[in-house]
């Protein structure tokens, strides 16, 4: 097969380690109805196209081109372009749209936090470094803070700014450890702020999460947004 899907073979990378690392609930057989064919291909096709919009910017007309590639492509039809001579092309793409994502999510971000700073509702804390975070009290424990060494035991969901949720305890059904000193600093810090047997919402800019690295399912330079439940301190 002709290897014009350089573009599909990086999505596919992506899309196939993502199902490993996101937090699944136990296997269920699929109802006789969904086993489908074409409904698998297309969501196939739908998942695809998920991360190739994370990654670029395009058109209507642009995606024509690039369903047209892949027909080919995919049929051993041979190219109709010089693929040595786009490659770099296709590479320049990429790096320019992902750095006009970045800009553009930021932007986003920005807005958001500054909306965030007007409702009172919201606590905004300062941590190391000159770095902001919000959190908002849903339900206010009786416990202790822990401190930044604390081990502590958690019940969490973690979401992008635009809801889709990345990691979560509560699909896994079973809370998590860990120690305060060994996680992002939005975490680290901001829980030394909330009384054991507290729900609240940790809202983490970039700074104080990944910055702008790739982590796992997390694009690079995401706020993010923890639905966080202090179950214990451990020690």
């Amino acid at each position: 097969m002709k290897n014009f899907l350089l573009t599909l073979a990086a999505i596919t990378s992506l899309i196939l380690p993502a199902f490993a690392q996101e937090a699944q609930p136990p296997a269920q057989e699929a109802p006789a109805a969904l086993e489908s064919s074409d409904k698998t291909l297309y969501s196939l096709g739908y998942l695809l196209g998920d991360n190739l919009k994370k990654q670029l910017i395009l058109t209507e007309d642009d995606l024509k081109a690039v369903s047209q590639g892949m027909r080919d492509s995919l049929l051993d039809r041979a190219s109709q372009t010089d693929l040595a001579v786009y490659k770099p092309l296709i590479a320049k793409k990429y790096e320019e749209d992902s750095r006009k994502i970045l800009e553009n999510r930021k932007i986003e971000q920005n807005q958001f936090l500054q909306a965030l700073a007007k409702n009172r509702k919201n606590r905004r804390v300062a941590i190391d470094g000159g770095r902001t975070i919000y959190i908002n009290t849903i339900k206010e424990g009786k416990g202790k803070t822990p401190s930044k060494d604390s081990m502590v035991k958690v019940h969490y969901e973690g979401a992008l700014l635009d809801g889709n949720v990345f990691d979560s305890s509560v699909k896994r059904g079973e809370p998590a450890q860990f120690p305060l000193s060994g996680v992002i600093a939005c975490w680290g810090e901001g829980l030394t702020h909330v009384r054991a047997g507290s729900k609240v919402k940790l809202y983490c800019p970039p700074e104080t999460a990944y910055g702008d690295s790739q982590a796992g399912l997390i694009p690079p330079g995401s706020l993010l947004v923890f639905d966080v439940e202090l179950l214990e301190i451990i020690k």
